[in-house]
């Protein structure tokens, strides 16, 4: 029994923390005479983790690695990029600790319950959407679209709903005692992003404050 599942397990493990669909999974079988009885198996033994249809992971203790939320996220519903609070607690922003993975899409709005989490995906419009995304590489063996932090904040204004921020001194106390957030966490805001989001975006008063608090905040 140990023996089959070294097997098995070798036979995945080059597949690392990729998401895969079934078809990638089945692939590396052959020819198989009833595929879906495969992969239950697989998932029944822990050797794969099943996201949702047709959606899986190799489990960590196949190729000794940890799982990617972020990668997840990106592969679940797409297209879509993390930000909002997750994006936020990633960069070391926000002390909180961030239980849903939070991304946005130009798609419907959508939440998944998994085995690696819950995933929830917020839609704002596409000329807004593409402003102020980065490629995240990490150990040159994966990679995740995340909102820079400059965009992670506006996201956050934009799509909380209620949030009436008209002069300044709001806006700074909503941003240090509301979010907490410490700007000591990144070496520099990109006031273009924001720029560029007051142009295309929603709720261009809130935004056009929150720039004028950062460029304030840092020309002292």
């Amino acid at each position: 029994m140990q023996d089959y599942l070294s097997e098995e397990m070798e036979r995945l493990k080059n597949l690392g923390i990729i998401p895969v669909n079934k078809d990638v999974l089945v692939s590396l079988y052959g020819n198989l005479k009833d595929p879906k009885k495969k992969l239950s198996e697989l998932e029944r033994k822990g050797i794969i983790i099943r996201v949702k249809r047709n959606l899986y992971v190799v489990a960590p203790k196949v190729h000794n690695q940890e799982i990617s939320t972020e990668l997840v996220a990106n592969h679940l519903y797409g297209p879509s990029y993390i930000s909002l609070e997750s994006a936020l607690a990633y960069y070391g922003l926000i002390p909180e600790r961030v239980f849903t993975m939070r991304s946005v899409t130009t798609k419907l709005h959508k939440q998944y319950d998994t085995p690696l989490g819950h995933f929830e995906y917020v839609k704002l419009p596409a000329p807004y959407y593409t402003i102020g995304v980065r490629q995240e590489i990490i150990d040159n063996s994966y990679a995740f679209l995340i909102a820079t932090p400059e965009k992670a904040l506006c996201d956050k204004i934009v799509t909380t709903p209620n949030l009436r921020l008209q002069s300044v001194k709001a806006m700074r106390e909503y941003l240090e005692d509301d979010l907490r957030i410490d700007f000591s966490a990144v070496e520099k805001i990109d006031l273009d992003v924001i720029r560029q989001c007051i142009e295309v975006g929603r709720k261009k008063g809130a935004l056009d404050l929150l720039e004028k608090v950062l460029h304030i905040g840092f020309e002292k």
